[in-house]
């Protein structure tokens, strides 16, 4: 099948989780999948390169896994709800995953999160409590 150019592909720092990356990326989200399962996050904790390998991770995403580089998992495909399975079991937070994404601190991450987030309290209340974006 062929795989033709989408202009989302041109946005730098956006990675669009579509036909060709999920399909670049099947058994690194069938594994992280797996971690649905309480058995399988222990066999992770207990050994994660094996467990990459019982699902054949190709060398780059296994090299991401194992250094714990949530960015470049999602630039080779990871489904980013997936990823949520291995981040906050392993103890990370969101802010952890979203810092990670935007390459800044934890805390820096935090702080933007609140600049963000100014007047957002006001604009809820006019609305009555409901939020649709």
């Amino acid at each position: 099948m062929a795989w033709e150019e989408k202009p989302y592909h041109k946005i730098p720092g956006t990675y669009v989780f579509d036909g060709k990356r999920s399909a670049n990326a099947y058994e690194l989200n069938k594994m992280l999948f797996s971690f649905n399962r309480e058995e399988n996050r222990k066999a992770y904790e207990a050994d994660p390169a094996a467990y990459a390998d019982k699902y054949g991770l190709p060398a780059n995403q296994k090299d991401a896994l194992l250094k714990g580089d949530f960015l470049e998992l999602l630039r080779q495909g990871g489904n980013i709800y997936y990823m949520a399975k291995l981040a906050v079991p392993a103890g990370f937070s969101v802010q952890d995953v979203g810092a990670a994404f935007h390459n800044i601190p934890t805390d820096a991450f935090k702080q933007h999160l609140l600049d963000q987030s100014e007047g957002f309290q006001d604009k809820l209340e006019e609305r009555e409590g409901y939020w649709h974006g």
